[in-house]
């Protein structure tokens, strides 16, 4: 029996880095990761999603939706979301060659 890589098989099922598919599938994973670490920080400093919506002036409706589906929000939303949680934020652009 093969044993095969994270790598290989992702490149199999879902294409190889540089396609559309593949930069879609790691886009998407990346905004459940800013909406997990969102949830996660909400909960260590025991704020509930109504509590967070006050701090920034939205509705706990707009909370929840924020750490299920991040690729719905507003940039500034999402800015102002960290800030209220006194989370640093740090964005990394790389450009192809």
């Amino acid at each position: 029996m093969k044993i095969h890589t994270l790598e290989e098989v992702t490149n199999k099922l879902i294409g190889e880095k540089g396609t559309i598919e593949r930069d879609l599938f790691e886009y998407e994973l990346q905004m459940d990761s800013i909406g997990n670490a969102i949830k996660q920080i909400r909960k260590e400093r025991n704020l509930t999603q109504e509590e967070l919506g006050e701090l920034i002036g939205v509705q706990k409706a707009q909370i929840s939706k924020i750490e299920n589906s991040v690729k719905n929000a507003r940039f500034e939303t999402i800015l102002k979301v960290f800030d209220a949680l006194g989370a640093k934020v740090n964005f990394s652009i790389e450009l192809p060659h």
